[in-house]
């Protein structure tokens, strides 16, 4: 708590100089100005272009000429233009690192906190919360089933834009906020960008190969984009499990255990953009194709010793080893269609279609004693297949308040949008002007259908029952939204939207379940959310405004938290030889159709300062008021796949929860801030949360993983004089416990991650770059207690895991031919 408060003051010093005349004075050139297109974007975001053009007067004369000049925008100009609270990161900072993943560039971002061990770390997240909280979005539409982050480099990435509060258009799944990745579209100017490099970690080597081209024929533009990559990477980790009697804390037994996993894997990506203009007036059609293959092999070797030694026929080990066999594809084609109806209305069509199949084979040796040959193998096989396809139909235009457009005004909306595409081909919707409205509305369908095969074999016995079955799923998701963005006056403009989306899933009893005559399971929910932006500038002369958002969200319930097939804790069988009721700590998992979406009330409030000369400032305020939490319940139950009750893990709605916080973030050169001093690139950003279960006893009562405060500081600078730019950035994440039910408990670890870079540029076109990850490492460690009783003693069970964390270097080539 005390370095949270020295960082918070050293904040609010940089904050007040910066704030202050004298700084903004002495301000001359702009703080990494980007080369990203002014482009709209799902999020309501506002082309320059078009609405300087849109704001000519409507009286205009039928003759008067009407001049239009297009261009591009800076990220922090797109950012202040924007009715909707949005962060904007550009090709600039995606570029800053040299990192081979879009994954890597997320968890430096603003407000974006990863889980798992540092330097490793897994799907993005915004403001600490957990899984399904936050929306991932690749232009403006939902990431398809099965589609990865890892076949996304940087270098297909035009810009990412963080929104804190959902709009109708981008979809109201967004209880923490949206993530929006907006892919590069194509370039006129022939371009090859190669880049050949490789990854060195803890005596693993990562090869990597990037090729992207654009080129232009005519009318068609198209972009191609290549990724070869052969990951390894070598893990070791410790585990200790403690049981203890709650009433004098005396150890009743004691396990540890390690684990040494070595994971190859080989894969490809292939993306393009095929981009046909249709006309002057920014009509065109899009194809985008994209294919992803990844295979690989995960060899373990672990060890497990337990005091006092087990029972007399209990399933022991002392050692072990599992291979692991896997494969993943995705291929996928998508489409775009823009077309003008009138002057001021326009509509796109996108949609696509795709295919996922995966498959892994774990085999699995444990041995006792050291006595030769396996006392008992399994083998874990399972396949996979997902079917998606998805469709959205989408109107926009400009309304003149009170009266109907005029000719003049049809004519300039014209040749704005013309303008507007011209300088941002992917642009939806313009800002509006004062006294019109930009109207946006559309319709999505998303069909998916799942098909899994999982059979498990304990010693050559196949495990009858349902967890043997095939599984089918399918999922259908509507939606229909309606929002307009208005200006009053050059002070006051609004952003309002409402927006259905309901989903109805279904699944299969199985064999077994048929058989038993269990019913299909099936879940419908349906969510009506409105949504409004306010932003006020209270001198439009200067750069200072004001946003406040009230909207409403929700997070739906997996596919597979809703009909998951039961899972049995193969430590305890459920049938057959050994089977008997598992205990509390080791339970089987299952799938729980009553489950309802949590719904989230939200209110955000910020102030933002943009600097003269470039940079911003920005305090922005949130809660979130969320109902029907979900969380993970285990009680004991009569089942279906077993003659012995069974304790059985499902998701179930708990009750209510509360979440707010406070996000500072600074982005500025050290000249700006101290006369005379080099032109440091500085950025900083700091949150700091709270959140409260209620029926779940204090303290630590919070949600799921989020944890107390996130901090980033990151710089970088070009040596005058030399071609050497040298960069870093320090990620704080500090460990925390978070009381999950009466009788459950986890805390985690502190986290604190350094990057740094240095890019040596020979010329234009050649570059080299060295990046370090996870610069001076350090173990991440996690505590699980569990509260039980047994033959009426109250026991806790404790699980410790600690797992060692690595320095990842990279060096890389990049050319530009």
């Amino acid at each position: 708590m005390h370095r949270s408060r020295v960082t918070a003051c050293v904040l609010a010093l940089a904050w007040a100089a910066l704030a202050s005349p004298q700084s903004q004075a002495q301000a001359t050139a702009p703080a990494g100005a980007a080369s990203a297109p002014a482009a709209s974007t799902a999020s309501g975001a506002t082309a320059p272009a078009a609405a300087r053009a849109a704001s000519a007067p409507a009286s205009a004369a039928a003759g008067q000429r009407v001049e239009i000049t297009g261009g591009r925008e800076g990220d922090t100009e797109a950012r202040r233009r924007s009715t909707a609270a949005k962060i904007v990161i550009g090709r600039e900072e995606i570029d800053k690192f040299g990192d081979a993943s879009v994954a890597e560039v997320l968890r430096r971002l603003p407000g974006v906190t990863t889980p798992g061990a540092p330097g490793r770390g897994g799907p993005p997240r915004l403001r600490g919360l957990g899984s399904g909280y936050t929306q991932l979005l690749i232009d403006g539409q939902r990431l398809p089933p099965g589609f990865s982050l890892d076949s996304l480099t940087p270098e297909q990435i035009e810009r990412i834009e963080i929104l804190r509060a959902p709009t109708a258009e981008t979809g109201a799944r967004a209880i923490a906020g949206t993530i929006n990745i907006i892919t590069r579209e194509g370039f006129r100017r022939r371009l090859n960008d190669l880049r050949v490099g490789a990854g060195f970690e803890h005596g693993a080597t990562s090869p990597g190969l990037h090729w992207t081209r654009n080129d232009s024929i005519d009318d068609f533009i198209y972009n191609v984009s290549l990724g070869l990559f052969r990951p390894q990477r070598i893990t070791d980790s410790e585990s200790e499990t403690l049981l203890t009697r709650r009433d004098d804390g005396s150890l009743v037994e004691q396990a540890r255990g390690t684990l040494h996993s070595v994971d190859k894997r080989t894969g490809v990506a292939l993306t393009s953009r095929l981009q046909w203009r249709l006309g002057d007036g920014g009509d065109n059609l899009v194809l985008m194709p994209h294919l992803f293959h990844n295979e690989g092999r995960t060899d373990r070797d672990f060890t497990r010793t337990q005091s006092p030694p087990p029972s007399p026929g209990d399933l022991f080990y002392d050692s072990g080893t599992s291979d692991t066999t896997s494969h993943f594809t995705s291929l996928r084609l998508g489409g775009q269609w823009r077309q003008r109806l009138s002057p001021s209305v326009r509509m796109e069509l996108s949609g696509g279609a795709g295919q996922m199949r995966s498959a892994f084979d774990t085999m699995r040796d444990e041995f006792q004693n050291g006595v030769a040959g396996a006392t008992r193998v399994t083998d874990d096989y399972g396949r996979t297949r997902e079917r998606s396809f998805n469709l959205t139909a989408k109107f926009s235009g400009i309304a003149v308040a009170g009266a109907a457009p005029s000719a003049a005004t049809a004519a300039t909306a014209a040749a704005a949008a013309a303008a507007a595409a011209a300088a941002a081909p992917a642009a939806s919707a313009s800002a509006p002007a004062p006294a019109e409205h930009s109207l946006v509305g559309g319709l999505e369908v998303e069909t998916i259908r799942r098909d899994e095969t999982r059979v498990y074999t304990d010693n050559g016995v196949v495990q009858a029952g349902e967890f043997g079955d095939s599984f089918e799923a399918s999922t259908l998701r509507l939606a229909a939204y309606l929002q307009d963005e208005w200006s009053l006056d050059a002070h006051w403009s609004f952003h309002a939207g409402l927006r259905w989306e309901g989903i109805t899933t279904q699944g299969d009893a199985g064999d077994a379940g048929s058989a038993s005559g269990e019913t299909r399971p099936r879940n419908r929910s349906s969510v009506t959310t409105p949504l409004m932006h306010l932003l006020w500038k209270p001198d439009p002369a200067k750069r200072d405004q004001v946003r406040l958002s009230l909207t409403r969200s929700y997070r739906a319930p997996t596919t597979q938290s809703l009909i998951a097939r039961p899972s049995i804790n193969t430590r305890v069988p459920a049938s057959g030889p050994g089977a008997a009721t598992n205990d509390p700590t080791q339970p089987d998992t299952a799938g729980n159709p009553d489950l309802k979406p949590e719904l989230a009330i939200g209110l955000d409030l910020a102030f933002e300062r943009y600097l003269d000369g470039g940079g911003v400032l920005s305090a922005n305020t949130f809660y979130r008021r969320v109902s029907d939490l979900m969380r993970r319940v285990t009680t004991l139950e009569t089942v279906s796949w077993s003659a012995f009750p069974r304790w059985v893990a499902r998701l179930q709605n708990i009750g209510d929860a509360t979440t707010m916080g406070l996000e500072l973030e600074a982005k500025y050169r050290l000249d700006q801030l101290v006369t005379g001093t080099p032109a440091v690139e500085l950025r900083h950003n700091f949150a700091f949360y709270r959140s409260r279960v209620e029926g779940v006893p204090a303290p630590d009562n919070r949600l799921d993983e989020q944890a107390k405060m996130t901090a980033n500081f990151g710089a970088d600078y070009r040596l005058r004089g030399t071609p050497l730019t040298l960069g870093g950035n320090l990620n704080i994440v500090p460990g925390y416990r978070t009381q999950l039910a009466d009788d459950r408990a986890v805390t985690v670890s502190s986290k604190r991650v350094f990057d740094a870079f240095a890019l040596w540029t020979f010329n234009p076109a050649v570059g080299l770059r060295l990046l370090a990850s996870n610069v001076a490492p350090r173990d991440y460690t996690s505590r699980n207690e569990f509260d039980y009783t047994d033959a009426g003693i109250g026991l806790r069970e404790t699980a410790i895991s600690r797992g060692q964390s690595y320095t990842n270097w990279q060096l890389r080539l990049e050319l530009k031919l």
